[in-house]
């Protein structure tokens, strides 16, 4: 059976958002992180996924993770989907995190497989279904073999698929015939988590993108959607093909998008066992995001950055907060 594409249960265009931090890194600039959060509603995000990897969960506190969504909330309102990233390796401090998440304001769960520990598929299963039955929230398994070390075969997401709250995958297996015969059969949501596939997804029938690349550039990453749901797919291959130099950069240079994005952003250094990208790497980045607003006059993108948190093309990301 053929199932029809549901209205994507977190909107289409989600920010993997990174999470500010003041200049010594010790605590969470709150304020900076409503100032982002409401930037990158305006430029066309319609959901934010806090806590996740980009926003470096494995180094904040479950107290500073519960704050960082009540902030944002108080910052961008109902209008905007609020994803909570709570996985761990352990499914009862999971299932804390996730009732931690609805009581804090958030929408929805992100959770990945218990990494590390590699458990079989069966227990991975029992561990979606324990949190999925945690909280009344909707919830969406985060598929990214290359970090915790297991894939969520596909099988076993076609069970899951029963569960009333599991309604979406974060899909970093890049398996797009596996994803597609999971769409197809039944009505999980699937967002792109790999920049360079977020249009061949979507494509095929995909729900949208968590992007991390949208925290400097939010205008152009939905202007790709946006001119694929107009019909337009020479023009959404165009300005996706434009995006590829600065994706290269910030999700295929070695270092992580936390880093990279803050690179961009003047949003606080990363915290140990990060480190800050060196002068080389923050002139590379710069560079492509500049060649990324020269754009055509017929194919304008909107200011990328928020003006007050743009960093020169010298300044490295220990110097630029």
């Amino acid at each position: 059976m053929i199932h029809t594409i549901p209205p994507p249960p977190f909107g289409r265009a989600l920010c993997a958002m990174v999470t500010p931090f003041t200049a010594s890194g010790e605590q969470l600039d709150l304020d900076r992180a409503q100032e982002l959060a409401a930037h990158l509603v305006a430029e066309g995000c319609d959901g934010l996924v806090l806590n996740g990897t980009t926003g470096e969960s494995p180094t904040t506190s479950d107290a500073e993770k519960a704050a960082l969504v009540r902030a944002v909330r108080d910052a961008v309102g109902t209008r905007t989907a609020l994803v909570a990233g709570v996985g761990t390796a352990d499914t009862r401090h999971t299932v804390e995190l996730a009732r931690q998440a609805e009581a804090a304001g958030a929408d929805g769960l992100l959770v990945v497989p218990p990494y590390y520990s590699r458990p079989p598929q069966a227990a991975i299963e029992v561990h979606f279904r324990r949190v999925a039955d945690a909280t009344g929230l909707p919830l969406a398994l985060y598929d990214i073999p290359g970090r915790t070390g297991v894939r969520i075969e596909p099988e076993t997401v076609l069970r899951l698929a029963d569960h009333p709250r599991i309604v979406a995958v974060k899909d970093c297996a890049y398996d797009l015939l596996g994803s597609a015969k999971v769409m197809a059969r039944t009505s999980l949501a699937y967002y792109s988590g790999c920049e360079e596939l977020n249009l061949p997804l979507y494509a095929i029938g995909g729900a949208g993108f968590i992007s991390t690349v949208a925290n400097v550039a939010p205008g152009p990453t939905v202007a790709v959607l946006d001119a694929f749901d107009a019909g337009d797919t020479a023009l959404a291959a165009r300005l996706h093909q434009r995006m590829l130099p600065l994706t290269e950069r910030m999700m295929a240079s070695g270092l992580p998008g936390a880093v990279t994005a803050k690179a961009l952003l003047s949003a606080g250094p990363v915290r140990e066992p990060l480190q800050p990208a060196d002068r080389r790497a923050v002139d590379g980045l710069r560079a492509a995001y500049e060649e990324l607003l020269r754009q055509p006059a017929q194919e304008p993108v909107t200011r990328l950055l928020p003006r007050m948190e743009t960093c020169s093309s010298t300044s490295s990301i220990g110097s630029s907060i």
